[in-house]
């Protein structure tokens, strides 16, 4: 009867350290792959912010480039590159927003995870933002 009750504890310590194990991988898979997704968004950071400044100066010379550009609605270019500007800080303000809450203390998986769809989501809007702004800007 003790071999029996040695083997049941045994059996369950073993299920016990391969379960933490395998969520142990699970959270350093989940935080590499969050920190991975950080690194390819966050240069964009800095060419969002010079787009910023580059629509600010387009705005700012509309007129002289209504002059060399006599077809160009002014007013439809003035909406299009608020919009992508607000788009631009927007994205920008959610990443730093992102790096300030993350916590790389964690050891929590489920914590892991939803950080992980949350880069996920923000890289979806950037590389939507990025494309869009190269289709305006490109045609100044």
């Amino acid at each position: 009867m003790k071999k029996l009750a040695f083997l049941i504890t045994s059996a369950f310590a073993i299920t016990s350290c391969a379960n933490n194990s395998s969520s142990q991988n699970d959270l350093v898979k989940s935080q590499e792959e969050t920190m991975k997704i950080h690194d390819e968004i966050m240069p964009q950071v800095s060419v969002f912010d010079k787009s910023a400044v580059t629509i600010d100066s387009i705005l700012t010379n509309l007129n002289a480039i209504k002059a060399s550009k006599p077809t160009l609605d002014t007013a439809l270019t003035r909406q299009e590159l608020t919009l992508l500007k607000k788009d631009l800080e927007d994205a920008t303000d959610h990443m730093m927003d992102w790096m300030k809450e993350y916590s790389t203390d964690s050891t929590t998986v489920d914590y892991a995870h939803r950080e992980l769809t949350r880069v996920k989501e923000m890289k979806a809007v950037f590389d939507r933002v990025s494309k869009e702004q190269q289709q305006i800007l490109s045609k100044y």
